[in-house]
């Protein structure tokens, strides 16, 4: 049995500070906040790509269901976000203007959301699910898409899928020695790309469960202390704990910091083997945030 929605949603057990757009997310240090793009600190919106507030589809599932939905439209042909044929989405998001104000100096926090995939998914050979990012001001955008400069300077995390649905999550941490190490350790499979991202702990979920019902990923970042190697990174499906990194260096300078979410989604890779088959589409809703410290 799944645990409640909060508990899926913010899957800690002490936090200072939240929000939510989910009605069904209830605990006194969370503020309720709409899906809108002003309310949540939506910014650097990619122009090709749209993401409309709708209605998503109707499911067979828990009343608490989300009611609105940010919707990503795949069409065919589409793959990664400078292909020739535009899909998913893309922009970053801070949230509300006091948590944005909390997470300017907080060392860690999780962030949220439920998604849910159309009935007839087709996964082809894989894709990116929205996460989160961080670094030293404007150098902590774009820490992605083979990104080699500054590197030490930003970090970002986000849930991908791969054939057949597996899971994993795939990072742009400081190219450190022993945070690649860290990563290989996870199980049941991490690679390391030395042209992109690193894939860490492939295959210990899977994304199947999304196609026609709402699914609640989390990940939860703690910055390391500037001189040590104890950064945490942790990722819960539904509730539970499925990728866990310790022993990380996710800044080198005090001026490093937790920035929000990287809300993008797409289809690929860069080749066209990754690139959606038909017309495809996803929701997010139900977006979440927590400062722990």
């Amino acid at each position: 049995m799944k645990p409640p929605l909060t508990s899926q949603l913010i899957p800690v057990d002490c936090f200072e500070i939240g929000f939510s757009t989910s009605a069904w997310v209830q605990h006194r240090c969370v503020v309720k906040c709409d899906l809108d793009d002003k309310a949540l600190g939506v910014h650097k919106v990619a122009s090709r790509f749209k993401h409309p507030v709708v209605t998503p589809p109707e499911t067979t599932g828990s009343p608490c269901d989300p009611q609105l939905a940010w919707e990503a439209f795949y069409p065919e042909g589409s793959i990664n976000p400078s292909g020739t044929i535009p899909g998913g989405f893309s922009f970053y998001m801070y949230g509300p203007p006091e948590f944005k104000a909390r997470l300017a100096t907080a060392t860690e926090a999780v962030l949220s959301y439920r998604m849910m995939l159309q009935g007839d998914w087709e996964w082809v050979k894989g894709g990116k699910f929205p996460g989160l990012f961080g670094g030293v001001n404007d150098m902590a955008y774009g820490c992605s898409g083979g990104r080699k400069e500054q590197r030490c300077q930003c970090f970002g995390l986000r849930p991908m899928w791969r054939s057949n649905g597996v899971g994993e999550l795939y990072t742009y941490l400081p190219l450190t020695e022993h945070n690649a190490a860290q990563q290989r350790k996870v199980p049941p499979q991490s690679i390391e790309n030395s042209d992109y991202g690193f894939s860490v702990g492939r295959g210990s979920f899977d994304f199947k469960r999304a196609v026609g019902n709402w699914i609640a990923i989390a990940t939860r970042v703690k910055l390391n202390d500037v001189g040590f190697e104890n950064g945490e990174v942790e990722v819960w499906v539904d509730g539970k704990s499925v990728i866990f990194i310790d022993g990380l260096t996710l800044r080198q300078t005090e001026d490093c910091t937790i920035c929000g979410m990287q809300f993008q989604t797409f289809f690929g890779g860069h080749t066209p083997e990754w690139a959606s088959t038909k017309d495809q589409r996803a929701w997010f809703a139900d977006v979440t945030g927590a400062i722990i410290a």
